[in-house]
């Protein structure tokens, strides 16, 4: 098959699609992928995949998306998908729309969560529910990373058969690596009795960076935080730098701004602990490779981290938007090396089980096949 695999950024498509491009490419199939331009897509391009940029925007500016989806049914007229398999919302409504009306014969979408599920005015989550309802009535195959999701879209109206597909990544990438472990530490001047919280994400307020900064002034003061992570041009929403200004203040050396990594495997390797304390997630990428390092994971409990924290066995889940218990749960770990090591173990074991990358990879080519 020709396929398309589209999504709205260079971010997402380097992070969430190459895999699967990969992998449908083993399979024989011609695979091309799209997104918004960015240097990021350099790195599929490099693997030899065909990257063709489109004026794809993370608004709801009717003017940028009236472009976008002209752009889109030209380009899917004269290429002739076999398949089009679309991501995130919005473009994912726009690629299936355009996909319809260009006479693609078989229409997949990923929803990676969804925006109804997230806080905010009651009139967006209304738009975005029949937003994700239309869009079902134009799609095949219907995937989700997260079983909760997939719940939604069959109790919704928004398409009968959902499939959860989870997400996943390499073991062969992500795993303990005593090696990394030294030279990043030495590296970065942590100590042998730092406790080492790792955080990976864009630098956007829904990842609740203001709440773990704040946590970690109660932190144990052998507690250190890496911050690994830039704030994307497409982002929307508050600035989070006056919080990182007043937390440089209070906490010094503790922490450590790394910006955006590509060594995130022996970063996490270098780490004694991960916390993403998110107030909406579809099925986070970086937790499931910090469990695959052996890293006990603080989260919040919310759709899809929830899925992957066993609380109390893994790690700990958390209320989000909640300081304390942030808090709580850091210090305790930060205290025991013995319970970290422990909820590593288990983690790790769990995420081999469950999150491993060519399982989920297999398992959504099967069903974009047919």
């Amino acid at each position: 098959m020709k396929i398309l695999e589209l999504t709205n950024v260079d971010f997402s498509l380097r992070h969430f699609l190459l895999p699967l491009m990969r992998g449908l490419r083993a399979r024989g199939h011609e695979v091309v992928g799209t997104s918004a331009e960015g240097p990021l897509l350099d790195i599929a391009r490099a693997e030899g995949f065909r990257i063709e940029a489109m004026p794809l925007a993370r608004s709801l500016n009717p003017v940028a998306q009236t472009r976008a989806f002209r752009a889109l049914l030209a380009f899917m007229r004269r290429e002739r998908f076999d398949l089009v398999h679309a991501h995130m919302p919005i473009s994912g409504l726009l690629a299936r729309a355009a996909a319809k009306a260009a006479g693609v014969p078989r229409i997949a979408y990923t929803c990676h969560g969804f925006l109804f599920n997230q806080p905010g005015p009651w009139w967006r989550r209304r738009l975005s529910l029949q937003m994700e309802r239309l869009g079902g009535r134009m799609t095949d195959v219907f995937l989700t990373v997260s079983e909760e999701e997939a719940e939604d879209a069959r109790r919704l109206g928004i398409h009968p058969r959902p499939v959860a597909v989870l997400n996943g990544r390499d073991p062969a990438l992500f795993h303990p690596d005593a090696a990394a472990r030294a030279a990043i530490r030495a590296e970065l001047g942590a100590r042998e009795e730092d406790c080492v919280i790792a955080v990976v994400s864009r630098l956007v307020r829904h990842k609740g960076h203001p709440e773990l900064l704040r946590a970690m002034e109660s932190a144990p003061p052998n507690a250190v935080l890496w911050v690994v992570g830039e704030r994307l041009a497409s982002d929307h929403g508050e600035d989070l730098e006056p919080h990182f200004a007043r937390a440089a203040a209070a906490l010094g050396p503790r922490l450590r701004r790394l910006g955006y990594r590509h060594d995130v495997a022996r970063i996490l390797a270098a780490a004694d602990v991960f916390c993403l304390p998110s107030h909406f997630e579809g099925l986070p990428m970086s937790v499931i490779e910090a469990m695959l390092t052996g890293l006990p994971v603080v989260a919040t409990d919310i759709r899809g981290p929830r899925e992957q924290v066993r609380d109390g066995e893994t790690g700990f889940l958390v209320p989000p938007m909640a300081v304390e218990p942030l808090a709580a749960a850091l210090g305790r770990l930060a205290a025991d090396p013995a319970l970290r090591a422990r909820m590593g173990a288990a983690g790790r074991a769990m995420a081999l089980d469950r999150f491993d990358e060519a399982k989920v990879v297999a398992r959504t080519i099967a069903l974009l096949e047919g």
